[in-house]
């Protein structure tokens, strides 16, 4: 995920900023308001109430095995 923190880490050379993000499937890092709404569904009572125990994966297109 991009934020002004990642520009801002030390370890993090300028060319490492540039290419941020570039190896997943979409070619770029994931936005906060990307992701946002997940959290949100998951802390409604109303949307997911009777949700007990799940593993939201948020992958920028990328596919996991199951």
């Amino acid at each position: 995920m991009w934020t002004p923190l990642n520009a801002a880490d030390e370890g993090m050379t300028p060319d490492k900023v540039a290419t941020f993000g570039q190896q997943t499937p979409l070619e770029r890092p994931a936005q906060p308001e990307e992701i946002a709404p997940a959290y949100v569904f998951l802390a409604s009572e109303a949307d997911s109430s009777y949700i007990t125990g799940i593993i939201l994966p948020i992958l920028g297109g990328e596919t996991i095995g199951g």
